[in-house]
């Protein structure tokens, strides 16, 4: 026996009651073609501002298929040592860099972690405050340092460390306060001071995902060390800017296989241990 039908006055009554299970209505509809509309003028005054024409765009790959033809095969070149020689050079940076800022970073990231500073008006500051320092790329910083410091290595570890600080603090409160909090309310009950709730309920917690969050920006500052040596600070991106000037494209491509092999060497071996650190689960921070 099959279900009755409802009349015309019970479907009004059930599209009055959820309007929702009977589709959408014209006013969504016509909002959401609104919107569609409003995004596709949005993209359309983005590509009339920066110039986007499929002219520039063809004219554009034609170039960048001529360098890749140049590039073939690659070549060290003359310089082979001084390429060597700044590929360490960005790697020592990256790991000076981020050592300095993960140092530094440990004590903020327990003044910016709620669950340890429980004032909410510090709290709110020193966050705003990451915040701020984290509005700066470090390309900004290492034109500034090489202003203060002078070219070379030292530019771009400072602006390594300077421009993860904040980062890493960050990503350290957070981690602290996900942290299990009955480890700190037993050392709490039994006695201990916040200083001891800190160093013995939180601290061997947080740890290892620390060390890890620590590994995986070494990897990233690796690349990010090669761009600094653009503007001067250091590392393998002189001589990438200076080959590229004298248009040696074989030996941007064998400084570039060179850089790649290094990332992914560096990226093997830190994912192994970040993996023996954390038990096999991967920690890989947003920036």
């Amino acid at each position: 026996m099959g279900l009755p039908t409802p009349t015309p006055g019970q479907i009004l009554q059930l599209r009055a009651r959820m309007p929702a299970a009977f589709g959408i209505t014209a006013q969504q509809r016509a909002l959401r073609w609104a919107m569609g509309l409003g995004a596709l003028a949005w993209f359309g005054f983005l590509f009339w501002w920066f110039n986007i024409t499929p002219l520039r765009l063809w004219n554009g790959l034609s170039g960048l298929g001529t360098i890749l033809v140049l590039m073939i095969p690659p070549s060290p070149g003359a310089l082979w040592v001084d390429i060597l020689k700044g590929i360490a050079e960005s790697v020592a940076m990256a790991f000076l860099g981020t050592f300095i800022a993960a140092v530094i970073a440990v004590p903020l990231g327990f003044l910016g972690a709620g669950n340890v500073v429980v004032n909410a008006l510090a709290h709110f500051s020193i966050r705003r405050v990451f915040d701020g320092f984290r509005g700066v790329d470090q390309l900004i910083w290492a034109l500034a340092y090489v202003r203060a410091v002078g070219l070379g290595p030292l530019a771009g570890v400072l602006a390594i460390a300077t421009a993860d600080i904040a980062v890493l603090a960050k990503l350290y409160a957070e981690a602290i306060e996900n942290a299990e909090r009955r480890q700190a309310e037993g050392i709490e009950a039994a006695g201990g001071g916040l200083l001891m709730r800190t160093r013995f309920g939180l601290l061997p917690q947080v740890l290892p995902v620390m060390l890890a969050q620590a590994l995986y920006f070494m990897e990233s500052n690796t690349r990010s060390a090669s761009v600094l040596g653009i503007v001067g600070a250091g590392g393998i991106g002189l001589a990438i800017a200076e080959r590229i000037k004298v248009r040696a494209w074989d030996e941007v491509a064998f400084i570039i296989i060179l850089m790649l092999l290094t990332v992914a060497a560096i990226d093997f071996v830190s994912a192994r241990i970040r993996r023996r650190l954390i038990g096999g689960r991967e920690a890989v921070p947003a920036r």
